[in-house]
């Protein structure tokens, strides 16, 4: 397998920041880590072999980035409103860096990604698929939770309209303008969770997903596996498979 690490300064982080490369050829999948992670987890976690046929075949390309998670929604030393500008830079170093060196490793100016990650990687491969659906074309999101107004966060009812745009299931249900709308029905939805031990939350936030796209006429992939399918990666190496083969030129 093709493997490469690249690492620059982001003038949008003013940090520097790393990435991985998976593969020759193929769809690119944009990959963020789990809660506080690092853009090597998904190869150290098993998940890079896991899906190594798909990769090895030229079906897709992944490319994993780092997160700021302890910068922002862990950082629970500062204010809601910080932590949401903190996410707001990591959003510009997504959409104007990250994806112009995907469109470049793939030789294609154009060429739209589909974003994916388990558990907090989940919730950013949503947040970024919706509010970019110009950007990315689709999502496979595997156990996440879609609000920040959770202990999880340590964020309140009353810390909501701080970051009320980087909350799925909060701005989804306002959402209205025909503009995002028609781009998500044009995509390719996937979300999954299973129903055993440490899903209770992320259940409860799928369920939320699910009902906000029916109701606002977005087909999508929102799936619930048994109550043996714990918040596990041995679990995440099935659905990601299974998600993959099911779907096949459908979706990479």
């Amino acid at each position: 397998m093709q493997i490469e690490h690249h690492q620059w300064w982001s003038h949008n982080l003013n940090r520097d920041m790393a990435l991985k490369v998976y593969g020759h050829w193929g769809k690119p999948i944009l990959v963020f880590p789990c809660s506080r992670g690092r853009y090597f987890d998904y190869e150290g976690m098993g998940m890079i072999d896991a899906i190594a046929g798909h990769i090895n075949a030229g079906v897709i390309k992944v490319f994993c980035v780092d997160s700021v998670d302890e910068e922002s929604w862990y950082h629970f030393a500062v204010s809601p409103a910080d932590r949401n500008a903190r996410h707001e830079e990591y959003d510009r170093y997504i959409v104007e860096e990250v994806v112009g060196f995907i469109r470049s490793h793939c030789r294609s100016p154009h060429i739209q990604a589909i974003t994916n990650g388990c558990s907090m990687g989940a919730y950013h491969a949503v947040n970024f698929f919706l509010k970019h659906p110009d950007v990315f074309d689709g999502t496979i999101a595997l156990s996440g939770l879609y609000r920040l107004d959770r202990p999880e966060f340590q964020l309140t009812d009353a810390d909501l309209p701080a970051v009320y745009f980087n909350s799925p299931v909060s701005y989804l249900g306002g959402t209205t303008e025909p503009w995002y709308l028609d781009q998500y029905r044009q995509s390719r939805i996937v979300v999954c969770v299973g129903q055993g031990a440490w899903e209770d939350e992320a259940i409860e936030d799928t369920r939320a997903l699910d009902h906000l796209f029916r109701e606002k006429s977005v087909p999508a992939w929102v799936d619930f596996w048994g109550h043996d399918v714990n918040h596990d990666w041995p679990w995440w190496y099935r659905q990601m498979n299974y998600f993959l083969s099911f779907l096949g030129n459908e979706v990479v």
